[in-house]
């Protein structure tokens, strides 16, 4: 019972109820309870299957007769906890209270239930940009806690920048040319080998940005191999028609970086074009940006296929390489490497050919993809059917924050990278993207970006097509919010008035946002 003073005359007076079941709810009992007042747990069953999906082909968690008997086990002891219950059937308020409870009835289901077999391009991927941050981009600590956190959430692209450390004999992690402080590489390594398999059993993926020598390149490769052993991925050759699959990869570390070759390569080509505009010999520029923020200028510098001394810059196959661009040192390093990045070779166009022997990783800024789907939308799409492509935030995202990534979604991107440490809406519908299937980690990209025509088309996100399906949604206003706010919280003569926003968050023509009625507390 509430009480609230009106005019300072009179009191007020609002009795707390239970929220009676709807109309919906009354007729789905009496249907499967067969008219009788109380559902047994094969009743249940047969309701949670037809109805809620739980079959084994409803796209969510199986459910069986025994699941069906400890729901109503667990829903009576709750309700009824203080007096020994000889039933074992639910009334209309037990089925009522099962069908709105989150700890009973979560709006999610807790299990994989995706297909797990197919190749890993074909699935996002939740993905974190500079892993080892604390706080913003310039000055925060570096350290294994985001890390860690970041993993237990499900996280499974981690992402280490390394740099010498001052006496140029070993490897630390930071932001480079900021103010962030570093932590040790083999810190990071033993903290990801702990924690990496504490929310979902799918592979773990280290994506390097590398600014090492080939010496230190070497101990990275020791430092690898002494701490994940058995854990790492290597594939047999490096011509694959096709990356194998998360199930296939339970439990692996797979590490993602450009070759040896291409670093030194890049590094020959800056030191010769001296005087000249400076070449980017790394994927992150001074500040943390990548080289592929494409303007026109860009384009000429970053994406040409051969440096000053005639060296392709995406040449892997030639293992023939010259000793001072390919010493041996780097080629236990280069072993590691389980999917390859590296410079495109040419224009974008070029860069996102499908090559039919290998499985390569390209990385553009939130602000490249932009311009690429304009001009390219079609060959990106076509390109991540098979490949990988990594989404990461501009460079002047100082304060850590993140963009839309439904822009690299749409176009079949399978590593929108976030900086896990910060805030805001985006974040949320990341984080709400991968609590689907299990919260794993992975989420199969759907059919459409999969798939090629009759003519060896495939989809255009920009072109306008016809409704397929409409969704509707009922939303039943029940009396939860006693438990979060006080009766006076708002108003100090009524109780709060509240109202429900539902949204779709997706490509333009699907995002939708609509508002109920308000509910007069």
């Amino acid at each position: 019972m509430g009480s609230y003073r009106i005019c300072v005359c009179f009191t007020r007076k609002f009795k707390g109820t239970e929220a009676a079941p709807p109309l919906d709810v009354k007729v789905a009992f009496n249907k499967y309870a067969q008219g009788g007042t109380h559902m047994t747990a094969d009743q249940l069953h047969q309701f949670l299957v037809e109805v809620q999906g739980g079959g084994s082909d409803g796209g969510g968690d199986c459910i069986s007769v025994a699941d069906a008997q400890r729901i109503v086990e667990q829903v009576l002891h709750k309700r009824h906890h203080i007096t020994k219950f000889k039933r074992h059937t639910l009334t209309l308020d037990d089925f009522h209270h099962y069908l709105f409870s989150p700890e009973f009835n979560p709006p999610i289901g807790s299990k994989v239930h995706q297909d797990m077999t197919a190749s890993l391009s074909h699935y996002y991927i939740y993905t974190g940009h500079n892993s080892y941050l604390t706080g913003n981009q310039l000055s925060s600590d570096c350290s294994v806690v985001p890390i860690i956190k970041a993993l237990n959430r499900g996280v499974r692209v981690v992402e280490l920048d390394l740099w010498p450390n001052s006496t140029k004999d070993n490897v630390h992690v930071l932001h480079g040319r900021t103010l962030t402080s570093p932590v040790e590489l083999i810190k990071c390594l033993k903290s990801i080998k702990v924690h990496a398999f504490a929310a979902s059993p799918y592979p773990v993926i280290i994506t390097l940005e590398d600014h090492l020598t080939s010496d230190l390149q070497a101990k990275v490769a020791e430092m690898l191999t002494q701490t994940f052993g058995d854990m790492l991925f290597h594939p047999k050759s490096e011509s694959l028609k096709e990356f194998p699959s998360p199930d296939k990869l339970k439990y692996r570390i797979i590490i993602s970086t450009k070759p040896p070759k291409e670093y030194l390569a890049a590094k020959s080509m800056k030191e010769n074009s001296k005087g000249s505009k400076e070449t980017k010999d790394c994927d992150e520029d001074e500040l943390g940006k990548e080289p592929s923020d494409i303007t026109n200028d860009q384009e000429d510098d970053d994406m040409s296929g051969t440096d000053t001394t005639g060296h392709s810059l995406d040449d892997e196959d030639n293992e023939d390489c010259a000793p001072e661009l390919c010493p041996s040192s780097s080629s236990a390093y280069k072993r590691q490497i389980a999917i390859h990045a590296g410079k495109p070779k040419g224009s974008l166009k070029e860069a996102l050919k499908v090559e039919a022997d290998k499985v390569r990783r390209l990385s553009l800024s939130e602000q490249a993809l932009e311009k690429a789907a304009e001009l390219h939308g079609s060959d990106i799409v076509r390109f991540t059917q098979k490949n990988f492509l990594r989404v990461y935030p501009k460079g002047t995202r100082f304060n850590s924050s993140n963009y839309k990534p439904l822009i690299g979604w749409t176009y079949g991107a399978q590593m929108v990278a976030f900086n896990m440490q910060g805030y805001g809406k985006y974040l949320w519908v990341m984080q709400g993207m991968f609590r689907s299937n299990g919260s794993c980690g992975y989420v199969k990209k759907p059919d459409f970006l999969l798939s090629t025509g009759p003519d060896n088309q495939v989809f255009d996100p920009k072109t306008e097509l016809p409704v397929k399906k409409t969704l509707k949604v009922k939303v039943y206003m029940g009396d939860g919010w006693h438990l979060d706010f006080k009766k006076t919280d708002f108003d100090l003569y009524s109780p709060p008035d509240f109202y429900t926003r539902v949204g779709i968050v997706g490509i333009p023509d699907d995002k939708k946002m609509k508002k109920t009625r308000t509910s007069r507390g």
